[in-house]
C-alpha cells in the first residue's frame, strides 16, 4: 500500500508538494483553484517528499531513503516567495527534516548506509527554522500563524504579518521540533522561543476552569473563541506538553499537563464521548458534535497511562468507523455524519496502535485490518490513494494528503510488525504530531543556560501526578476479558442503523408500553422497557440523559416499532418544554443573620404561580419535606403546611412534588439538585417541565436550586433552625429586611458580615441568560470584614455594588465552631475564589 502510494507521488507528482491521485499529476500552488487555509501548507518544497523520509527508514526501505535524502538536498529551496502556515511547516517540513536526519544518522552509525551524510539535513532544517522565527516577533511571544519564507512577516512584500489570531494548538505545537533543533544544532534560540509561547499559553488559561480557548489574540493574549475540546484548534498542544516531558525530561511541562488533563477528564470527557465546552462555564457544552482529530486522544491518555478512558473512547471511534467505512470530519453525538468529508487521517490508527501496545488485546489488531481494508476497498485508485468526499456516498477528493505517508503507514506497520520486521528500536523515539521520530537522548543533550526554566519558587511539583506515568498494563488488566467488559457497552450505544418511521397502526392498537411522559431515568423497570425496545440512555455530566434507540437491539419488530414511537413522543415532550424559555427566579433568605444579603439564583418551574406576576413573592420559612423526595404523599404535613417545602430532585416528575405539597398545605417549594457540585454559576439555568398533563391544578410557587445552592439553604438551617426565605421573580432592595439591633451587628459563623458590604451584582443583574451564553454566580455573599460599625447599617443601600476584593477572611482559631458553620464559612470562601473568574467573565461576555 505504501509502495502504491509513494511511488505514484514520486512518478506523477514530484517534485510538486502533494499528489492529486484522480488526475494523476501534481497540485502546485497557484496553478490549482485555491483551496484556502488547507493550501498554507503548500511552499513549493517537495512537502510529500520531506515528510516521508522517516517512514521510508521505518518500513526498512534504506536505498529508497538515501536517494530521497539526496532529491531533498539537490532539489529542495526553502526560500521561496510564498506564505506558508507556520503551524503546518514546522509540523511537516521541519520535522522531516529532523526525522530524516535522526534517521540519516541512524544509518551512518550502523556503518553500512549514509557514510557520505554530513548533516546535511540538519543544515537545511536549521536555515527553515530561522526563516520561522520572524513570525515570533510579538509581544506575547505567540507565533503569527503564517509566515513569508523569503521575507518574514513585515512589509508589504510579505503579504502577510496583519492576522491578530491563531490557533491554540498553531502556537503550542512548536516545542518538539524546535527544542530538537536546539539541541541538534546548539543553537538555543529555537527552544527559548517555543518555551516562550507555551509559557504564555499556560499564562493565559482560565484559572477556574484550567482549560484553554480555541483561538487567541496574538497581541493581547484575549481569548477569541471561548470553546475548549480535545479536537481542532487545541488538539496537539496538550499532546506536546506531555511529550516535551518525556523528549526533554523537564517536570514543569508534565505538571501542566496533569493539571490540564484532571481538568479535561472533569468537564470534556463524557464517556465514551469528548464534548467541547466554555472555558468559564465548563459544564455548558459548546457544541453537539464532535471532529474526527479528537481521534488522537486514546493513544495520548495510553501514554499518560489512563487506559480505561482510552478504550472507551477509540472503541466508540471504531464503532463510527465501522459504521460509514471512515470516521467522518465531524460527527454527532448520536453517531451521525455532521461533516461527511474524510482526508485519510491517521489519528484513529495512531491510536489503535497505542492500545495495542498497551494491552496487546487482539482486538485492536482486528481494528487495524478494517482500517487497512476500507482504505483499499474505498480509497485506493490507480494513481494513489484518494481522500473521500462523502463518507456516505463513498465519492472521493482529488487529493492525497502527506500526512497520510508520513503517519497512516507508520502507525500500521508497526501495529502488525513484529519486533524482527523494526530495522531499528522504536522505543528510543518520540513520535511528534506529524509522526516524526526524534531520539530520547536529545534529552541530555546540552542545553544552553540562555533558555530560561520559568519555573517559579511557588510552584511546587505535586508528585502524586507521577505515579501513573509508566504503567505496567499487566496490572491494570489481570483479566484479559475486562477491556471487553468496557467495550461491550459502547458498542451497542452506537446507532447500526437510521430508525424508521414506525408503519401506521389503527387508534388504539399496539400501544407502547412506555410512554415518554411517564419515563424517569432512574426507574428500574423503566430501563428494561427501555433495552427491550432498543433504546440506550447514557448519563451526562450536567444531570441530563441523552437516549439513543437503534432497532436492530429491539428484542422483536414490535418493540423496534413501540421505541422509535417512544424516542418521537420523547421529542415532542422535550421540543414543547423547551418552547417557553423563562427567566430565572430569586430565593432571598431575608432571616437573621442574613437579612437579604444572600440571594440565590433559582431555575424556574412552567407550571404553578408565576412569580413575575407577583409584586410581593411569597415569603415563608422553609422546612424539610419528609419524604425528602416529595414523591409520595407528605407524611410531616403539620410541619409544611404553611411553609415552603424543600424537596429533592429525582425519582418523579416535578408535578408531582409540586401536587403532593401543595396537598400537604405548603405555600411553596423548592427543589435541590441531587448532582452533586452542580452549581448555577457553571451550569446553565435549569427550568422545570411539567409532565405533559395539564398542570392547571398546581397554584403554588415551585423553583430549583443546584446542588450548591441547595446546600446555603441545608446549612443555614441546620444551624439557625428558622430561616425565612422570599420567593420572586427578582431579589429585593434589602434595605426591606434589615431588622437590626441597635449595634447593628450580627454574626453568622465566626466571621462578621458587613451588611452594607457590596456584592458582585445587583440583583436586577441577577439574570441567567440561555445555554449559549455566561450566567451569573448564584448567590454572592459580601466577604467578611473586621469590623462593622452602626454607621454601616445605614447605609443606603441603593448604591452601586461592587466586591471588595482587598479584604481576606481570616481562619478562625481552634475548633469551637460546629461543621455545619465551617461548611457556611467554606462556601463564602469558595465564591470569594469565583470572583476573580467572574469578574473576568463579565468583562469578556456581557
Amino acid at each position: 500500500m505504501f509502495d502504491h502510494a509513494y511511488q505514484n507521488y514520486m512518478d506523477h507528482a514530484y517534485p510538486a508538494d502533494e499528489l492529486m491521485p484522480l488526475t494523476c499529476r501534481g497540485r502546485v500552488r497557484g496553478l490549482e483553484p485555491s483551496r484556502g487555509d488547507v493550501d498554507d501548507a503548500l511552499g513549493k518544497f517537495s512537502l510529500t517528499l520531506i515528510d516521508t523520509l522517516d517512514t521510508l527508514v521505518l518500513l526498512n526501505k534504506t536505498t529508497e531513503f538515501e536517494a530521497a535524502v539526496r532529491r531533498v538536498l539537490s532539489d529542495v529551496r526553502l526560500d521561496n516567495d510564498i506564505v506558508v502556515s507556520v503551524f503546518e511547516t514546522n509540523i511537516r517540513v521541519l520535522g522531516g527534516l529532523l526525522g530524516g536526519h535522526s534517521m540519516a544518522m541512524m544509518l551512518k552509525d550502523g556503518g553500512q548506509h549514509m557514510q557520505w551524510y554530513q548533516d546535511e539535513l540538519l543544515h537545511m532544517a536549521k536555515d527553515l527554522g530561522l526563516r520561522l522565527l520572524p513570525a515570533f516577533n510579538t509581544s506575547s511571544g505567540l507565533p503569527y500563524p503564517r509566515v513569508n519564507l523569503k521575507y518574514g512577516v513585515r512589509g508589504p512584500e510579505t503579504r502577510t504579518g496583519t492576522e491578530t489570531d491563531t490557533c491554540t494548538a498553531c502556537a503550542g505545537t512548536i516545542i518538539l521540533e524546535f527544542a530538537a533543533l536546539s539541541r541538534f544544532t546548539g543553537d538555543p534560540v529555537f527552544e527559548a522561543h517555543a518555551r516562550r509561547a507555551l509559557d504564555f499559553l499556560w499564562e493565559k488559561r482560565q484559572r477556574n476552569s484550567n482549560l484553554v480557548g480555541t483561538t487567541i489574540n496574538i497581541h493581547s493574549g484575549e481569548w477569541v473563541r471561548r470553546d475548549s475540546g480535545v479536537g481542532a484548534g487545541i488538539d496537539s498542544y496538550y499532546e506536546y506538553l506531555l511529550k516535551a516531558y518525556i523528549l526533554l525530561g523537564d517536570d514543569q511541562f508534565l505538571q501542566r499537563f496533569n493539571i490540564h488533563y484532571a481538568s479535561i477528564m472533569k468537564y470534556i470527557s463524557q464517556p465514551p464521548l469528548l464534548l467541547d465546552v466554555h472555558i468559564h462555564k465548563p459544564l455548558l457544552p459548546a457544541r453537539t458534535w464532535m471532529d474526527s482529530l479528537l481521534a488522537f486522544f486514546p493513544g495520548l491518555q495510553v501514554l499518560k497511562g489512563d487506559i480505561r478512558p482510552a478504550i472507551e473512547t477509540h472503541e466508540m471511534l471504531y464503532q463510527v468507523t465501522k459504521k460509514h467505512n471512515f470516521l467522518p470530519e465531524a460527527f454527532t453525538t448520536d453517531f451521525r455524519v455532521h461533516w461527511a468529508q474524510h482526508p485519510l487521517r491517521p489519528e484513529f490508527a495512531e491510536s489503535t496502535y497505542f492500545l495495542y501496545k498497551a494491552t496487546g488485546d487482539p482486538y485492536y489488531l482486528e481494528a487495524g485490518r478494517t482500517i487497512l481494508d476500507n482504505l483499499n476497498r474505498f480509497a485506493r485508485v490507480p494513481c494513489g490513494f484518494a481522500a473521500m468526499k462523502d463518507v456516505r456516498t463513498g465519492s472521493h477528493e482529488d487529493r492525497m494528503d502527506s500526512f497520510f505517508l508520513a503517519e497512516m503507514f507508520k502507525y500500521l506497520f508497526l501495529l502488525f510488525a513484529e519486533t524482527e520486521d523494526l530495522p531499528f528500536d522504536v522505543e528510543g523515539y518520540i513520535f511528534t504530531t506529524e509522526a516524526h521520530l526524534l531520539p530520547l537522548s536529545l534529552s541530555t543533550a546540552p542545553r544552553s543556560s540562555s533558555i530560561p526554566s520559568n519555573r517559579t519558587s511557588e510552584e511546587e511539583l505535586d508528585d502524586s501526578n507521577f505515579d501513573w506515568t509508566c504503567p505496567n498494563t499487566r496490572l491494570l488488566f489481570p483479566d484479559p476479558a475486562f477491556p471487553r467488559n468496557l467495550r461491550e457497552p459502547i458498542r451497542s450505544a452506537v446507532d447500526k442503523s437510521c430508525p424508521r418511521p414506525a408503519p401506521y397502526r389503527e387508534p388504539g392498537m399496539g400501544r407502547p408500553p412506555l410512554r415518554a411522559q411517564d419515563f424517569m431515568a432512574n426507574n428500574p423497570e423503566h430501563l428494561e422497557l427501555l433495552r427491550r425496545m432498543g433504546v440506550s440512555l447514557i448519563h451526562l455530566k450536567d444531570g441530563r440523559v441523552q437516549l439513543v434507540q437503534h432497532a436492530t437491539q429491539a428484542v422483536s419488530a414490535v418493540a423496534a416499532e413501540d421505541g422509535v414511537r417512544f424516542m418521537q413522543e420523547m421529542m415532542e415532550l422535550s421540543s414543547q418544554q423547551q418552547k417557553e424559555q423563562l427567566p430565572p427566579r430569586a430565593i432571598q433568605i431575608v432571616s437573621h443573620p442574613f437579612f437579604g444579603r444572600v440571594v440565590l439564583t433559582a431555575g424556574p418551574a412552567q407550571f404553578g404561580t408565576d412569580l413575575s406576576k407577583s409584586f410581593t413573592g411569597v415569603r415563608g420559612f422553609v422546612t424539610v419535606a419528609e419524604p425528602y423526595s416529595g414523591c409520595s404523599e407528605i407524611t410531616n404535613a403539620d410541619y409544611v403546611q404553611g411553609h415552603i417545602a424543600l424537596l429533592q430532585r429525582g425519582q418523579c416528575m416535578f408535578a408531582e412534588k409540586a401536587r403532593h405539597i401543595q396537598k400537604a398545605g405548603a405555600i411553596g417549594g423548592i427543589v435541590i439538585d441531587d448532582n452533586e457540585g452542580s452549581s448555577s454559576d457553571t451550569a446553565p439555568l435549569f427550568q422545570m417541565a411539567g409532565d405533559g398533563r395539564n398542570t392547571d391544578d398546581i397554584t403554588l410557587p415551585l423553583l430549583f436550586l443546584f446542588h450548591k445552592e441547595g446546600n446555603i439553604l441545608l446549612e443555614a438551617l441546620k444551624e439557625y433552625r428558622e430561616v425565612e426565605v422570599l420567593l420572586s421573580d427578582k431579589a429585593r432592595d434589602r434595605g426591606e429586611h434589615k431588622h437590626i439591633e441597635s449595634t447593628g451587628q450580627s454574626q453568622m459563623s465566626t466571621a462578621e458580615l458587613d451588611e452594607s458590604a457590596p456584592e458582585e451584582v445587583t440583583p436586577s443583574q441577577q439574570e441567567v441568560s440561555t445555554v449559549d451564553e455566561d450566567t451569573s454566580p448564584a448567590g454572592e455573599v459580601s466577604p467578611p470584614e473586621e469590623e462593622s460599625s452602626p454607621t454601616d447599617a445605614e447605609a443606603d443601600s441603593t448604591q452601586p455594588e461592587e466586591v471588595r476584593d482587598s479584604e481576606k477572611r481570616e481562619e478562625p482559631e481552634g475548633d469551637t465552631d460546629s461543621e455545619s458553620s465551617q461548611s457556611v464559612d467554606e462556601l463564602l470562601a469558595d465564591w470569594r475564589e469565583d470572583l476573580e473568574a467572574f469578574q473576568q467573565m463579565e468583562k469578556d461576555e456581557l
